[in-house]
């Protein structure tokens, strides 16, 4: 368990089918096989710490990460709407990405704490998400796989995705994203925990979102 709810009710089940429908994520599971999928149970510090990772490095946004942490000490709405602009910006955001941060924690002081996720389906979690500023599909799905653990999410978009899929299914040659939405179609119901073993065979420390 890191910090939030441990393993994932599906988990074993999902492993299960996995093994059954894709020798190749079978091959990932077992090289990978722990830790498996946590969350923090906390979207707001979720949707912030996706928002630094958006169109960087997973290393670069560690690095900002933990300047971020350091400097708030606590990441809730209160210690972001204390910093200013500038401080954010010190811990190595850009402009865009500190204004998107603020706006967020205004959001949340503003009624979307009080929002019940986990009442939500996926759409509609991902409809009102997509509403704030600075949060698109790909920051949504974020959120749907390492807050909310729903079981079904394939970000088609994300980039270490993408690579993981094309050097393992087409040789390192690129893939359509309707090439790769045909091959994930035999992961479902459980195309997260393909996506974490597909992240794991990229970078056998997972992210902790």
């Amino acid at each position: 368990m890191r910090n939030g709810i441990d393993c994932p009710h599906f988990w074993e089940e999902a492993k299960k089918h996995l093994f059954e429908v894709d020798e190749t994520i079978s091959k990932l599971i077992r090289a990978h096989e722990h830790p498996s999928l946590s969350s923090r149970d906390d979207i707001f510090l979720t949707l912030v710490r996706s928002v630094v990772g958006q169109q960087i490095s997973s290393k670069a946004a560690d690095s900002v990460w933990g300047r971020i942490e350091r400097f708030l000490e606590s990441v809730n709405p209160e210690s972001v709407l204390e910093a200013s602009l500038g401080d954010l910006r010190d811990c190595g955001l850009s402009a865009m990405k500190a204004e998107y941060i603020v706006g967020i924690a205004e959001s949340w002081r503003s009624g979307y704490s009080d929002v019940d996720w986990n009442s939500l389906s996926d759409e509609e979690a991902s409809t009102r998400l997509i509403r704030l500023r600075g949060v698109g599909h790909w920051t949504a799905q974020m959120i749907l796989i390492f807050s909310l653990l729903r079981p079904d999410v394939f970000p088609v978009s994300d980039i270490g995705i993408i690579r993981s899929m094309e050097a393992l299914y087409n040789q390192g040659h690129s893939l359509t994203e309707s090439e790769l939405l045909t091959l994930a179609d035999r992961w479902r119901p459980y195309r997260t925990v393909a996506t974490w073993y597909l992240w794991r065979s990229l970078d056998p420390i997972p992210v902790n979102y």
